[in-house]
C-alpha cells in the first residue's frame, strides 16, 4: 500500500528520494509527498494528491536542496485522497515531519486528548495525531525525540511504520515499525530506507529488517541503532539482496504486468531450480524435509492467505489432499483471525503471501504460534515479515512483481505447492512411483509448455477487441480449475473495472444461469480432466439460454468446439498442474481487455500491490 522512502548522506535528497517513489508506484497509491531539511535549516515540505510525476512538476521552481529527506506515496484510509491529507504531515509548530504507512486504530481518542491540551489539526489522517502526538510528548517532558517516540508508540494502537525528520537536526532520522514492513538500507556514508528493498536496491545491496517493536535510529556518519520501544538495544543483522536493476524495468514491453507474464516460462524454472533431480525426479523442498515428523504427523493442514494467494491455496487444497490424503482447509486470514478458530498443535498452518507483508496473513500467523500450530511461509519475498515469523517456509523465487495485478506470483504459488505436495507424498508414502515421476516430469517440462501456451497471445489480444463492450463475466470452471476460474475472474475485475464472477461450472443451474443473455459473456475451462463431460454438459446449457462462450480447451477437442463461440487452444499435461497452464490465456485476456478499455493496467485505480492494512 502506501510507500515510505528516506535519505541520508552526502548526496542531494530529492532525486534518491523521487526515484524510490517511482519504484514504490506498483504498491497503489494516490498522492505523493517529500520532506526535507534544507542547508539553510528550514523543514521544507511539498506535497500533492496524484502521482509522483505530479509531485515531480509541483517540485519545479521549489527550494529542494537539501541531504536529508523523506517522501512517501499514500493509499487513502482516514481522509480523502487531497493535497492536505497527503504525507508529509507536520506537527503544529512545523518542526517535526512524518511520513505513515497503516493505521493508528485509537486515533480519535488521542485527538480528542489532543485538541483538550491546543492542538489544531489541517487534515483528517490519523498520521497527523501521531506527529502531534510526539511534539506534545516531547515538550511537555522536555525529552530527546527518540523518547517522545518510543512514550508516544506506547500508546498507539494498531499498525505502522514511521519515519521522522525535525527542523533542528539535519542529521537524524528516526523511524519505527509494527505490522508494517520497513527496511534499513546501508552504504558507504549514506544511509537509505524504505518499505521495500526493491526501491533502493540500485544504491546498496546490504540492508537491515526493522522488526515489530523496533526503532531505528539513523544517523549521519554514526553507526545504525536499533532500539526496542523501552529502549534496549537490538541485534542488527545485516543481510546482501542480490537483485538486478533490469528485473525492476520493463524491458521494452509496454507495462510492467504483460513482461511478467510473458516471464513465467523463465520465473518457473527459477522456482523449481534445485528442487527436483532432473534425473531420478526426485522432489526436495527443504523446508518440508528439514520438518519431516511436523508433515508425517499432521493432523490438518490449513492454508491462509488473501486475494490471488487464496486462490492458488484452494488449487494447494485439491493438490495435498488427493496425494498427500491430509485434510485441508483454505482460510481467509482475514476471517481466521477474528472467528476465534480451533487449531491444534499438531494443524500445520501454511500462510502464502507473495509480498510477505500483508497485514491480515500476518495477524494469523501470530494467531497460528500462539496456539501451538506449525507455521509454514510460501512467500516471494526474501527477508520479508511472514518469512522472519513462521518456523519455516520456501520461497517461490519468480522475482520482484510490479504489476499490481498478481500474475508470476500465483503460478509460482501453485508450482511450489505441488512440489511440496509431491515431497509430503513422498514421505509419507501415499503417492505411487508412477505418478510421482509422471507430475515430477511436467513439473519439469513446465517452462516448454508455457512457452507454447504464451503463442495464443495474438489470438487473444483480437478476442480481447471483441468483448471491450461487456460490463459482466462469468468464468466457470471444475475441480482444479474452479480456482482458476476465481483468479481469472478476478484478474479482469481488478484492471478493467468489468464486473466478473467465477463459478463451479455445476452451480450455474443453482442461481447464475438467471444471469445468461447474449450480452454476458462466459469463460469456461474446458481441458481435459475427469469431470471434462460434465463441464461440455454445462456449456451446452449456458448455449441454449443464448450465452456467448470463450473456451479454453485442448488442441484436439472438437466436442467443445462445436459448442463455444470462441476457443483458445492450450497444450494439455498431468491434471494437477492444468491450473497452470490455463491460468495464462485468462491473465493475458484480461491484459487486453483493459488495455482496450484504455486503463491503467499496472495501477489499477483503488488497489495496492502490497495490503499492509486491514
Amino acid at each position: 500500500m502506501c510507500g515510505i522512502v528516506g535519505y541520508i548522506g552526502p548526496r542531494e535528497a530529492t532525486p534518491v528520494l523521487l526515484k524510490g517513489l517511482h519504484r514504490l508506484e506498483y504498491r497503489g497509491y494516490d498522492s505523493a509527498g517529500v520532506a526535507l531539511v534544507a542547508p539553510t535549516g528550514e523543514l521544507n515540505v511539498y506535497k500533492c494528491k496524484g502521482k509522483v510525476s505530479d509531485l515531480e512538476r509541483f517540485l519545479d521552481g521549489k527550494d529542494t536542496a537539501g541531504t536529508i529527506g523523506i517522501a512517501h506515496t499514500r493509499w487513502a484510509t482516514h481522509g480523502v485522497p487531497n493535497d492536505v491529507n497527503a504525507h508529509p504531515h507536520c506537527s503544529e509548530s512545523n518542526r517535526i515531519a512524518l511520513i505513515h504507512n497503516g493505521i493508528i486504530e485509537n486515533f480519535r481518542l488521542l485527538k480528542d486528548a489532543l485538541v483538550e491540551n491546543g492542538y489544531t489539526f489541517r487534515s483528517s489522517t490519523d498520521s497527523e495525531v501521531l506527529v502531534n502526538l510526539i511534539e506534545y510528548i516531547r515538550t511537555s517532558n522536555d525529552c530527546s525525540l527518540l523518547e517522545a517516540v518510543q512514550q508516544a508508540l506506547k500508546q498507539v494502537v494498531g499498525a505502522y511504520a514511521i519515519a521522522i525528520i525535525e527542523k533542528d537536526n539535519p542529521d537524524r532520522i528516526i523511524a519505527a515499525r509494527q505490522s508494517s514492513p520497513m527496511v534499513v538500507g546501508i552504504g558507504k556514508g549514506e544511509y537509505f530506507l524504505s518499505s521495500d528493498a526493491a526501491s533502493i536496491v540500485e544504491y546498496t545491496k546490504e540492508f537491515v529488517y526493522v522488526n515489530d517493536g523496533e526503532i531505528a535510529v539513523i544517523e549521519r556518519d554514526k553507526p545504525l541503532k536499533v532500539v526496542t520501544l523501552d529502549n534496549h538495544k537490538s541485534r542488527i543483522d545485516i543481510k546482501k539482496l542480490e537483485l538486478s536493476i533490469s528485473q525492476l524495468e520493463k524491458g521494452g514491453y509496454p507495462h510492467f504486468m504483460l513482461k511478467e507474464i510473458y516471464e513465467q516460462p523463465d520465473t518457473i524454472v527459477d522456482c523449481i531450480r534445485g528442487r527436483i533431480n532432473e534425473e531420478t525426479l526426485e522432489v526436495k523442498l527443504s523446508g518440508v524435509i528439514d520438518n519431516r515428523e511436523k508433515f508425517l504427523k499432521a493432523r490438518r493442514i490449513i492454508f491462509v492467505a488473501c486475494g490471488t494467494s487464496w486462490h492458488a491455496a484452494l488449487i494447494g487444497e485439491h493438490l495435498i489432499e488427493s496425494i498427500c490424503r491430509i485434510p485441508v482447509e483454505v482460510e481467509y486470514a482475514s476471517e481466521f483471525r477474528y472467528r476465534n478458530p480451533i487449531i491444534y498443535p499438531d494443524d500445520i498452518v501454511i500462510a502464502v503471501s507473495q509480498s510477505g507483508e500483508t497485514a491480515d496473513t500476518l495477524a494469523a500467523v501470530e494467531l497460528a504460534r500462539k496456539a501451538g500450530a506449525f507455521v509454514f511461509g510460501i512467500s516471494n519475498v526474501v527477508g520479508s515479515s511472514i518469512a522472519r515469523a513462521t518456523d519455516s517456509g520456501t520461497y517461490i523465487h519468480v522475482g520482484p512483481e510490479i504489476g499490481v495485478a498478481s500474475t508470476k506470483a500465483f503460478t509460482g504459488q501453485v508450482t511450489v505447492m505441488a512440489m511440496l505436495a509431491l515431497t509430503v507424498a513422498r514421505e509419507r508414502g501415499t503417492i505411487s512411483k508412477e505418478y510421482h515421476d509422471e507430475v515430477a516430469r511436467a513439473l519439469i517440462q513446465l517452462p516448454d509448455t508455457l512457452r507454447e501456451v504464451l503463442k495464443v497471445g495474438p489470438q487473444v489480444e483480437s478476442l480481447a477487441k471483441i468483448f471491450t463492450y461487456a460490463h459482466h463475466f462469468i468464468y466457470l470452471g471444475r475441480g482444479e480449475n474452479y480456482p482458476t476460474a476465481l483468479e481469472g475472474a478476478l484478474k479482469l475485475k481488478e484492471i478493467s473495472y468489468i464486473h466478473a464472477e467465477g463459478y463451479p461450472a455445476a452451480e450455474m443451474k443453482h442461481g447464475p444461469i438467471a444471469l445468461i443473455d447474449d450480452e454476458m459473456p462466459t469463460v469456461v475451462i474446458a481441458t481435459p480432466d475427469h469431470t471434462y463431460e460434465k463441464t461440455a454438459s454445462n456449456i451446452e446449457e449456458i448455449k441454449a439460454r443464448g450465452g456467448r462462450i470463450v473456451a479454453v480447451i485442448a488442441a484436439d477437442d472438437e466436442l467443445v468446439r462445436r459448442s463455444a463461440d470462441y476457443t483458445i487452444e492450450v497444450p494439455v499435461i498431468t491434471e494437477c498442474l492444468m491450473p497452470i497452464v490455463a491460468s495464462l490465456p485468462l491473465q493475458l485476456l484480461a491484459y487486453y481487455i483493459a488495455v482496450y478499455k484504455g486503463r491503467n493496467v499496472d495501477q489499477p485505480r483503488n488497489l495496492a500491490k502490497s495490503v499492509t492494512v486491514e
